[in-house]
């Protein structure tokens, strides 16, 4: 269930983080990137893979926290229990 719930979160960030980079750097040239006034000193690849994370890992919060708020209650409650004390509705049991 765990490696489930895994892949609810991580797939659609993944793919939320595809769609940013494109609308992204389809309006921005990396190259014309600058921080605190400096040019980046890096690569367009090096600026299309560190926003690519980025947006995965701002995706990933995003989708863990839906997840985590569309858990129904009692499960999130109950299922702490130890394995024998869970209740009959318990994933892990």
């Amino acid at each position: 269930m765990l490696n489930l719930r895994l892949m609810w979160i991580a797939w659609p960030a993944f793919l939320a983080a595809c769609v940013l980079e494109l609308v992204v750097f389809a309006m921005v040239d990396p190259l014309e990137l600058e921080w605190s006034g400096h040019p980046l000193a890096w690569s367009r690849q090096g600026v299309y893979t560190a926003a690519f994370f980025f947006f995965w890992a701002v995706s990933l919060v995003a989708c863990a926290l839906t997840t985590l708020l569309g858990t129904p209650p009692p499960q999130v409650k109950d299922c702490r229990l130890t394995p024998d004390e869970r209740p009959e509705g318990c994933p892990e049991r």
